[in-house]
């Protein structure tokens, strides 16, 4: 583990708790799913500081950033562009929308349609998108923090598994506890502390940082543990879907970048074990996560 790297990771986590307070494990999920090149989906009430995290990540990577409110009248145009015939030049000119940044942030994505959502399918996969049958590249790095209402509120729209199968993790802030409300209530303005923010990490480090998620040592009997979860996953009545081999591989590198950030260069179960439930907590099932996580953990054993 490069030691300026991991220098740059607990700054980073640092800072981030001071805006984003009491929830350290949730930060670290955060910055595991960026580090590993993934996406994160963040799903709570309204006012919890789902926002506020999205925020504070880009400042602190150092991410062009752009937020797109959805809505029910909102286009798929309206995320990833339009093609205008130019008057004065006699030409169509495109003109990008705000899907082209490094970090988006997709603000209660499940308040707009189907049809809308599924413009950030192409971006989210592949890092691109298809426009006039033209294929124009993303930013690199490319992420994606999508925030969802619970769905029992109005004025909600489902997602397809098609699209909670490209999120790599799926958290929830939940309310703070009693002293970081204290704390809240206090100083209760965090747009002056997000303001103080500075990048923590350059282009260059956060490369490097996800170059070492890549390069960390997974066993093959870490791999035997991974593969039976997904095995169970797929043959166990109480998943209406299971993990698909798409999810197997964001599982595994989520579970990398969590023993980076950790300082570790090598995954232990026990890392597999953690990131399991941020996993499970967006797949199509027919329990609830909890009951989910717990199957898992109670039926496979490590190897």
């Amino acid at each position: 583990m490069n030691n300026e790297i991991q220098s740059a990771i607990d700054a980073l986590i640092a800072q981030a708790s001071q805006v984003i307070l009491g929830k350290d494990r949730v930060i670290r999920l955060a910055i595991s799913t960026l580090l590993a090149n993934g996406h994160l989906l963040i799903t709570d009430k309204p006012g919890v500081g789902k926002t506020t995290l999205a925020n504070v990540l880009a400042r602190l990577f150092g991410l062009n950033f752009k937020r797109i409110q959805f809505t029910s009248d909102l286009l798929p145009a309206d995320i990833t562009g339009v093609t205008i015939f130019d008057q004065e030049t006699a030409a169509f000119t495109f003109h990008p929308g705000p899907i082209f940044t490094q970090l988006v942030l997709a603000d209660e994505i499940n308040r707009a349609t189907p049809k809308c959502q599924s413009a950030l399918l192409e971006a989210m996969e592949e890092r691109q998108v298809t426009i006039d049958r033209k294929t124009r590249p993303l930013p690199r790095p490319f992420f994606v923090i999508a925030t969802r209402n619970p769905t029992e509120q109005t004025g909600t729209f489902s997602l397809p598994d098609s699209q909670l199968d490209r999120f790599m993790l799926g958290i929830s802030l939940g309310y703070p506890d009693r002293e970081a409300e204290r704390n809240m209530l206090k100083n209760p303005d965090p747009r002056q502390k997000l303001s103080s923010l500075r990048p923590v990490f350059s282009s260059e480090s956060l490369a490097l940082a996800q170059t070492s998620v890549a390069q960390v040592t997974v066993s093959n009997k870490l791999l035997d543990y991974l593969q039976a979860i997904i095995a169970y996953t797929r043959h166990d009545p109480a998943f209406r879907s299971g993990y698909s081999p798409r999810a197997g591989m964001s599982l595994l590198e989520a579970t990398k970048a969590w023993a980076v950030v950790h300082g570790r260069n090598h995954v232990l179960p026990e890392d597999l074990q953690t990131i399991i439930p941020y996993s499970v907590h967006h797949l199509s099932a027919r329990e609830p996560s909890t009951k989910l996580e717990s199957l898992i953990l109670e039926n496979v054993s490590i190897p």
